[in-house]
């Protein structure tokens, strides 16, 4: 399983909502996608900029699959990115 955690802060305070609504239907359309076990968006309560994405894949080739997705090719990749500063933060889970 590949655990993705990626840390997204709005470069512009005024993008914060249209982020917020472009992340919710990037999550929407990657959930359907073959190998996503999770996709979840969260939005910092202690500063409103920022944003993480918390995805769980079966394996690699689901994440590689995702990247050519709509998800991440008509949202993520020429909207979001764009507008944030990206910290991506490929984990392991600690049990």
């Amino acid at each position: 399983m590949i655990y993705l955690n990626v840390v997204l802060t709005v470069k512009e305070q005024g993008d914060v909502a249209e982020i917020q609504s472009l992340l919710s239907e990037q999550g929407r359309l990657s959930r359907a996608e073959p190998g996503c076990l999770r996709f979840e968006v969260y939005h910092s309560q202690n500063d409103p900029r920022v944003f993480l994405l918390n995805e769980h894949w079966a394996d690699q080739a689901a994440v590689d699959a995702h990247r050519k997705a709509t998800a991440y090719t008509t949202i993520y990749q020429p909207k979001v990115l764009p507008k944030v500063d990206r910290v991506p933060h490929p984990s392991d889970l600690v049990s």
